[in-house]
C-alpha cells in the first residue's frame, strides 16, 4: 500500500531503500512467530471447524471469553485501517491513471479538486467497493471482496513482472530504462512466480466436503477478475490500435497544466 502512495514522501527513493527491506524482514518475523503462538495454544480441531478468527480463538484460550470480545473490536478497527489505507492507495493510482491520460474523463480524475485530494479516484474506488459489498448473496460479500481484490493484484503483478523482465533484454535496452531504483532479475522471476501461482490455485476444485463459498461458485472471484481485465484490455485496443487504424492517425502526447496545477499528459490524434 506505501509504494501506492510514494508521491506523498518526500525522498521516496531513499525511503523505499531502506523501508522496504526492513518492512519485509519485520513483517516475516512477526508473521512466523505469531502463527508458532497460534499453533501452540489453539488447537488444529478448533481453527479449522469454529469458522473465526484464529487471532479471537488465541486470546479466548489464553485469557478467557471477555478479552476475547475486546479483541475482536481491535480486529474490527485493524481491518478499517486497512481499508482506509487501500481506500487511499487506489484512489492516488486512479488519479495517475487520469494523469497519463488512458482513461475516459482524464481531466477529472487527474484533478486534486477539492480540498487537494484525488477525490474523483477515491469516489470511484468507494462505488465499486460498496457494490461488490451489496450484489454478493449473504455470508459470502466480504470473502468475495477480499479475493476478488487479491485476485485482480495477482493478475496485474504477473503482467508487472513480465514487463519489467522485457526491459532487462536486448530488445528493449533501447529505451535506456535507468531508473533510480530497481529489482534485481531473480527477485523479479520469483515474484512473476510466485503470482502465477496466486492466479492459477484458485481454478483449482477444492476438496470434496469443503466450499470456498456458502452460495457463490468456488471460480466466481476469478471469472469476475478476468472479465474486468479483459474489459480494460478490449478499451485499450479500440482506443490505441482499431480507431487508429480505422481512422488513419496516430495518438501523440503531450503534457498539459490544468487550473489547479496538477500536470497531466493529454493524446492528440495526428494524421498519419
Amino acid at each position: 500500500m506505501a509504494n501506492y502512495a510514494l508521491s506523498e514522501v518526500r525522498n521516496p527513493v531513499r525511503t523505499i531503500k531502506r523501508a522496504a527491506p526492513l518492512a519485509l524482514m519485520s513483517v516475516t518475523a512477526v508473521y512466523l512467530l505469531v502463527n508458532v503462538g497460534y499453533f501452540a495454544v489453539v488447537s488444529k480441531g478448533d481453527i479449522i471447524g469454529s469458522r473465526r478468527i484464529v487471532a479471537a480463538l488465541f486470546f479466548r484460550n489464553l485469557f478467557g471469553p471477555n478479552l476475547e470480545r475486546v479483541l475482536s473490536i481491535s480486529i474490527a478497527l485493524s481491518t478499517l485501517g486497512n481499508l482506509l489505507t487501500a481506500q487511499f492507495s487506489r484512489g492516488r493510482i486512479i488519479q495517475e491513471l487520469g494523469r497519463e491520460g488512458v482513461i475516459p474523463l482524464s481531466w477529472f480524475f487527474a484533478s486534486n479538486k477539492p480540498f487537494n485530494t484525488p477525490l474523483a479516484g477515491l469516489a470511484t474506488i468507494w462505488f465499486f467497493s460498496t457494490m461488490f459489498m451489496v450484489l454478493p448473496p449473504p455470508g459470502d460479500a466480504y470473502l468475495f471482496m477480499v479475493s476478488l481484490s487479491s485476485y485482480c493484484l495477482a493478475i496485474i503483478n504477473a503482467f508487472v513482472s513480465v514487463g519489467l523482465l522485457l526491459l532487462y533484454t536486448s530488445t528493449y535496452k533501447a529505451w535506456n530504462w535507468d531508473p533510480p531504483f530497481r529489482a534485481p532479475k531473480i527477485v523479479i522471476v520469483l515474484f512473476f512466480l510466485s503470482n502465477v501461482f496466486l492466479v492459477v490455485v484458485p481454478l483449482i476444485p477444492p476438496a470434496p466436503g469443503s466450499r470456498t463459498y456458502e452460495h457463490l461458485p468456488y471460480w466466481s472471484h476469478a471469472v469476475v477478475a478476468f472479465a474486468v481485465s479483459l474489459i480494460g484490455v478490449g478499451y485499450w485496443y479500440v482506443w490505441c490500435v482499431w480507431l487508429p487504424r480505422k481512422k488513419g492517425y496516430r495518438l501523440e502526447r503531450t503534457w498539459v497544466l490544468q487550473e489547479d496545477g496538477v500536470s497531466r499528459c493529454v493524446f492528440c490524434q495526428i494524421p498519419s
